[in-house]
């Protein structure tokens, strides 16, 4: 394999691990506060009270956490050898 060729391959990797990692940090998170958020608003009757509350809340740190991930991958992209 040239020099070429395994770089291209790094490259290739290193999208499909982004966009695993940015899907399962957003969609986790939600799921799971949709599921609590309702399954809370069922039992306390405060519907959707809960519900958009936990959504909120994993949302933010949704956010949080794909920056810094961002910020982590993008040191991968421009410095490959790390």
């Amino acid at each position: 394999m040239s020099q070429r060729q395994a770089s291209d391959a790094y490259y290739m990797r290193l999208a499909v691990r982004i966009s695993l990692d940015f899907g399962a940090s957003i969609a986790i998170p939600a799921v799971a506060a949709a599921l609590v958020g309702v399954r809370l608003d069922r039992k306390w009757d405060t519907e959707p009270l809960m519900l958009i509350l936990l959504l909120v809340v994993a949302f933010l740190s949704t956010g949080v956490w794909i920056f810094k991930k961002a910020k982590y991958y993008k040191r991968l992209y421009e410095h490959p050898d790390v």
